[in-house]
């Protein structure tokens, strides 16, 4: 079963997320901060990562460096509210694999974890 972990402040996003994702046959790992989902990454091991780049503490983007880091092989596709082209440029930089923006189209987003987890297994 493919494992996503979904990283959002706001906990009606990841309750959301995880229930959306759990009824498609994935295992869904939630943190609602930039500390605790490094803690959950290292112990959890998720194929793809759904990151919120606006957070407080570490945000979406310290997350990101020190995740890839540790996992480069982990997929992570950024979240964030308000497309803000240097944060995004940055994220890119950094090694996210895609970004979208809220409010989510969940059509594209299922589509875009599929697509991840594939090119994992090829």
């Amino acid at each position: 079963m493919p494992k996503i972990m979904v990283v959002d402040d706001e906990l009606e996003i990841c309750a959301f997320l995880r229930s959306f994702f759990e009824e498609r046959l994935y295992e869904v790992v939630t943190a609602t901060s930039g500390e605790e989902a490094l803690r959950k990454i290292e112990k959890e091991r998720p194929q793809v990562v759904l990151l919120d780049i606006k957070m407080p503490g570490k945000d979406g983007i310290d997350v990101l460096r020190e995740l890839k880091q540790k996992f480069p092989k982990v997929k992570v596709i950024m979240v964030t509210a308000v497309e803000t082209s240097d944060k995004i440029e940055q994220a890119i930089k950094l090694g996210a694999d895609n970004y979208i923006t809220k409010p989510l189209s969940l059509e594209y987003l299922e589509m875009d974890v599929k697509d991840k987890i594939t090119k994992l297994v090829d």
